[in-house]
């Protein structure tokens, strides 16, 4: 649910955004008061631009002609959303982002608004600082994951979220996303880590790849998983495409990024079509951070996050899991447009979990993942290694006059995880499963 601001007063630090008393509803950047510890904002200001880049001579998917089995090609272009650290400016405008997903058929899409605390344009602080490309879900658009965009640029990541433009409910429209979801995130991982590291404003051997449901497949793909030229997904591809960028394909490599030094995939798709087979995953040797819902109706958790995690055997990984919690975990709160009809809050809404919840939570752990393995801050490795699977199992014998909202310090003795409030690590688990030695 969208936060009503009351009696609660949230300021991005820097300058470009404030949350005061009588506010209509806060970015979804700016987590709640019962977020864990490492959520909220940084100390940046935040601003965001938009950039297009072309990806000469690609296969049109969209327009295969089955008569006779050909594929055309075209210049493809992508529209990319840049949140970056910013300088302050004062009596900046914060962004209102606004954007459609499609509708329950044969309702128009729907049309939304989005809260931000970034501002368009704003001038660039000076750095290098690590890239973080995101590839949004199947029908999705980039500004739905503004809550973890602005919030990775307020703590010194600059963010590239790609706009795929799927073609959703379209026959073509899912093998479409299956090869172009990697190629495009390895695209403009190249073209930014070339042109922003020209410009001095990243560090192109310190990049991120973070993906949602089928931009889950992508960064996992994009990050080092080879697809299986014989499993499932084959034959949803026309043209006998995916050979080419599959194990041994001439074109495999199109589908790497470079520098990746970690991956996030969130209800990551691919497992019902046995994407990479039994051992693609197993090439996969940056750490990753898997985060999933147990009953995920659309992609399946068994077959995907989980057995992600049981088969990347060379990633140094991770797996936060919301018990009972679905698919709807990476998109923000609904906004109000869309809490007229299911399909359009379905979107976003996970029917156990609280929005506001899921992404205080996600942003703590993908804080101290990237923090941890990017920036190499030794010092976050408190919040997600030794820890107890079950957050229900944690403890913390704290003083009597400790404060209702005390973060558990960790440490010895403490078992109840680290940066969180006591009653609030419930119904959670989080897993971790070092890379095996080599042989």
């Amino acid at each position: 649910m969208q936060r009503t601001l009351r009696s609660l007063v949230v300021v991005a630090v820097g300058g470009l955004w404030c949350g005061q008393a009588g506010a209509a509803t806060a970015p979804p950047s700016a987590p709640g008061i019962d977020a864990p510890e490492l959520a909220r904002l940084g100390s940046h200001a935040v601003g965001v631009r938009t950039l297009t880049l072309v990806d000469k001579d690609q296969a049109d998917i969209l327009a295969f002609d089955p008569t006779t089995g050909t594929i055309p090609r075209h210049d493809r272009s992508l529209s990319v959303v840049l949140w970056y650290p910013a300088l302050p400016a004062k009596r900046a405008i914060p962004e209102t982002y606004t954007d459609t997903l499609v509708s329950e058929p044969p309702a128009p899409p729907a049309r939304f608004k989005m809260p931000g605390l970034a501002v368009r344009n704003a001038p660039a602080e000076p750095g290098r600082f690590p890239l973080v490309i995101v590839a949004h879900g199947y029908g999705n658009v980039p500004v739905a994951m503004s809550w973890l965009t602005e919030n990775l640029a307020s703590k010194g990541y600059v963010v590239a979220a790609i706009r795929h433009d799927d073609a959703y409910l379209s026959p073509a429209g899912l093998p479409q996303s299956l090869v172009r979801r990697p190629l495009d995130i390895a695209f403009v991982a190249r073209s930014l880590q070339d042109s922003l590291g020209k410009a001095g404003s990243i560090d192109p051997t310190r990049t991120v790849l973070i993906g949602y449901s089928v931009g889950g497949y992508g960064v996992l793909t994009a990050g080092g998983g080879v697809l299986d030229p014989a499993g499932p997904m084959a034959g949803i591809v026309p043209g006998g495409l995916l050979a080419a960028y599959a194990k041994g394909g001439a074109s495999s490599e199109a589908m790497r990024a470079p520098n990746v030094r970690a991956i996030v995939a969130m209800a990551p798709a691919g497992g019902s079509l046995n994407a990479w087979g039994s051992h693609g995953l197993e090439n996969i040797t940056a750490p990753m951070l898997l985060i999933a819902g147990d009953h995920d109706l659309t992609v399946d958790y068994a077959s995907g996050a989980r057995a992600f995690f049981d088969t990347a055997t060379n990633s140094n990984r991770y797996l936060l899991t919301f018990r009972n919690g679905g698919h709807a975990i990476g998109l923000g709160p609904a906004p109000d447009e869309m809490r007229q009809h299911l399909w359009d809050q379905d979107w976003f809404e996970d029917p156990v979990w609280r929005k506001e919840r899921v992404i205080g939570v996600s942003l703590h752990f993908i804080t101290a993942f990237l923090d941890r393995y990017v920036k190499d801050d030794v010092s976050r490795s408190a919040y997600i290694d030794g820890l107890v699977v079950n957050s229900d199992e944690g403890d913390w014998k704290a003083a009597a006059n400790t404060p209702w909202g005390a973060l558990s310090p960790g440490g010895e003795n403490v078992t109840l995880w680290k940066g969180f409030a006591r009653r609030h690590a419930t119904g959670l688990s989080f897993a971790h499963e070092p890379a095996k030695a080599p042989q």
